[in-house]
């Protein structure tokens, strides 16, 4: 009787492990699962019609945001200097190699249109499963960021008397480095760009036209009056400009580092290029817009690229040449440069395409495959019918 209970007990012991070992192997199985190449469905992706010009305002309209009335103001000022334009430049290479990266996994992956579907075609179900949630991460927090900016540069032109009655009304009294105040504003503008996504990607695609050239059209009435307005001098600035500008001006001052083209080491040029690179990040948006029966159009989003480096080299030209790197102001640089040469109106007009640029910006799409594969939840990839565009993210 002893010895059947043991033989029961060493076979039961037998038949849990062997469960478990293949529980662990079916785990790990799954984990580096590869999808098939001819898994990828025409159906999986957005059947929508945006013409080139279309695609062009999507990919422009996604990168002249944040990075281009924010970035280019803390990094001149705290990172660069006047070698900001350096920045951009070894950013936008950076940029166009991760560019061809996606055309080489275009032609390798048909229809792969997203760094999601890459990393589970090439590396794996785990791996894809890490990059989709990051790419979640991102657009959480770039719409956050975002949100807050385009409420702070409205706010700027209203005498800050939004942020100033929510200090009042809703303080958080949180550490200095965590927003002082819950800025309902920022959630409202998110809610309501949300309602713009639901709508679906034509309707979008109609609100990027508006807002990319309005956006464009106050883009080049800053370069060229930053140009007519430039000096050569603020390029070869010296201590003694930083002595002499204190005397006159003691507001929120950056630092004056060696003076010249380059104040600060190379060191910190790389940083500043490091930080610009999120500035060329929106070309992804391209990537993972299908067009009907049509692949992304790779020369399309090149174009667009090519276009957003010349906006940004030569916006942080303009503006480090009208303005002392040092007194270029943090969170607004391109409306204050207006006031610091005299051009009070103009400050408005700038900060109108402010206001179009971030609100462009802010409107952002998840990969519809990391829904389909369950990687997500799925409410958020519920699709029109007629339509099929993927609900807001």
């Amino acid at each position: 009787m002893t010895l059947c209970l043991v033989s029961q007990q060493i076979i039961a012991s037998s038949t849990m492990s062997r469960m478990v070992h293949q529980c662990v192997r079916q785990f790990g199985q799954k984990l580096v699962h590869r999808r098939g190449e001819d898994t990828i469905k025409e159906s999986d992706g957005l059947k929508i019609h945006l013409s080139a010009i279309e695609l062009v305002f999507l990919g422009v309209g996604r990168n002249l945001g944040a990075g281009l009335y924010i970035v280019v103001g803390a990094v001149a000022k705290y990172v660069a200097g006047p070698a900001i334009v350096i920045c951009f430049l070894v950013a936008g290479l950076s940029s166009l190699l991760s560019r061809l990266c996606y055309v080489e996994f275009d032609a390798r992956v048909p229809r792969s249109s997203s760094a999601y579907v890459c990393s589970y075609v090439t590396m794996g179900q785990l791996w894809a499963f890490i990059v989709g949630w990051n790419i979640i991460l991102l657009f959480l927090i770039a719409t956050a960021c975002t949100a807050r900016a385009w409420m702070y540069a409205f706010d700027s032109l209203i005498g800050d008397l939004i942020s100033q009655a929510l200090e009042r009304t809703v303080p958080l009294h949180m550490p200095y480095f965590l927003a002082i105040y819950a800025d309902i504003f920022a959630l409202g503008l998110v809610l309501l760009l949300a309602v713009l996504l639901a709508l679906g990607v034509p309707e979008s695609a109609r609100v990027y036209r508006v807002f990319t050239g309005i956006n464009i059209l106050v883009l080049s009435f800053t370069i060229v009056s930053g140009f007519i307005k430039g000096d050569l001098h603020n390029w070869k600035l010296t201590n003694r400009d930083y002595t002499l500008t204190t005397a006159v001006f003691t507001y929120s001052l950056g630092p004056p580092g060696a003076g010249g083209f380059v104040p600060f080491d190379f060191e910190w040029v790389v940083q500043g290029a490091a930080t610009c690179f999120y500035a060329f990040v929106g070309f992804a948006a391209i990537t993972t817009t299908e067009r009907g029966d049509l692949k992304p159009q790779r020369s399309i989003s090149l174009f667009s690229l090519l276009m957003c480096f010349l906006a940004y080299f030569a916006v942080s030209a303009a503006l480090t040449l009208t303005v002392p790197y040092y007194q270029i102001h943090h969170y607004s640089p391109l409306p204050e440069a207006f006031l610091h040469v005299g051009w009070g109106p103009a400050r408005h007009v700038v900060a109108v395409g402010v206001l179009c640029a971030l609100m462009s910006r802010s409107v952002s799409r998840v990969s519809p495959h990391l829904l389909s594969d369950a990687h997500a939840p799925q409410p958020l990839g519920l699709r029109d019918e007629r339509e099929r565009h993927l609900a807001p993210n």
